[in-house]
């Protein structure tokens, strides 16, 4: 496992040298006591979801909640459900 730090507003970047075009951007922003509230910059087809809920649809499992929606819809309701 790779460990990186990050402060406030800044970002780590997946792919993006030697040949491969870049897949994901992380940024960090905000840091509230022991929550850390990321965005996450990528394509509108590369689905995006919290490890336990890959794991349950790895494992065959419903899906629930914003995971349900097509990739974009999915992106733009983690965006609202990080805001608040």
């Amino acid at each position: 496992m790779l460990v990186l730090s990050r402060k406030n507003r800044q970002s780590v970047v997946v792919g993006g040298s030697d040949g491969f075009q870049r897949l994901l951007k992380v940024t960090v922003l905000g840091i509230q006591g022991t929550t850390v509230k990321l965005g996450f910059e990528v394509d509108p087809d590369v689905p995006v979801h919290r490890s336990e809920v890959w794991e349950r649809l790895q494992a065959g499992g419903q899906r629930e909640g914003p995971e349900s929606s097509p990739p974009a819809a999915n992106q733009e309701m983690g965006r609202r459900e990080n805001e608040g």
